[in-house]
């Protein structure tokens, strides 16, 4: 049997289930190949606005629910942050469904001690964001972003070319969304830094990152729409990205059309 990574810690979030562009086959086999002990559920995991636009759940979608809600059984504490697209569960702050603790925010320490401060990060959408116009107008453009992005892989598979995220590429040379994530960023950190933690672990923006920035450690886990990205501790504190879509030797996973990875690998600081 092969034998599997364990992890002290994972941090995960916006999977997106109920979204055409969720990419559960490669998060199922990441869990597959993997033994948690502590898994943190950061928000956006079931994408209820998606579903209000248009309803699909196709069964790789149902079994990787039913996966992360059995790991409670199997040894692992789950503990769920509901983001802004999964917010009708918000209201069960604190409260537990079966095994799983559903918390707004969390406080987690690291085996070195240090303390994070886990939440999804939709809680600083006020301070980083421009209005509500600017808000609509960025979702509308992403979801078209993501269309494009989708119909010119399904071209490269026809192709026989791997993935690539041409999403992620345009992203990176937008002057607009390299400033939102500044200060996304910003915000983040100061607002962990006036609770006297040491950094604070979020998702949210889709952008996978570890960083330090005046002190204050800032990690994002990414996403598993673009990135295929989860945030992981050791048994030591160590905190690292995995991007699964490079690491995974499933060649059944890439002919998909509909599996996406980022483009570019995030480079931990």
């Amino acid at each position: 049997m092969e034998k599997r990574k364990h992890y002290r810690t994972v941090f995960l979030s916006d999977i997106h289930l109920g979204d055409q562009d969720c990419k559960a086959e490669f998060l199922l086999d990441f869990l597959k190949h993997t033994r948690i002990d502590r898994l943190y559920l950061i928000g956006d995991i079931i994408d209820m606005w998606a579903m209000q636009r248009q309803f699909m759940w196709p069964d790789s979608h149902n079994r990787l629910l039913h996966k992360l809600i059995s790991l409670s059984s199997e040894g692992t504490q789950v503990i769920y942050l509901p983001g802004n697209h999964d917010e009708p569960a918000q209201k069960y702050d604190g409260m537990a469904l079966g095994d799983v603790e559903i918390h707004r925010e969390y406080i987690h320490t690291l085996a070195d001690g240090r303390k994070l401060l886990v939440l999804h990060g939709d809680q600083f959408d006020q301070e980083v964001c421009f209005g509500p116009w600017h808000a609509w107008l960025g979702d509308k453009a992403y979801r078209m972003l993501m269309f494009i992005n989708r119909w010119y892989n399904r071209y490269r598979v026809w192709r026989g070319r791997d993935y690539w995220s041409l999403a992620g590429y345009i992203k990176q040379r937008i002057s607009g969304a390299g400033e939102a994530i500044v200060r996304y960023r910003q915000t983040g950190c100061a607002h962990v830094r006036r609770r006297g933690l040491d950094g604070i672990v979020c998702g949210h923006i889709h952008h996978p990152e570890i960083t330090e920035l005046d002190g204050v450690l800032y990690c994002n886990d990414g996403d598993w729409v673009e990135n295929c990205s989860a945030l992981t501790e050791d048994m030591q504190g160590n905190l690292s990205l995995v991007f699964w879509a490079r690491e995974s030797a499933v060649s059944a996973l890439r002919p998909r059309a509909d599996i996406a990875v980022s483009g570019s690998k995030q480079k931990a600081a």
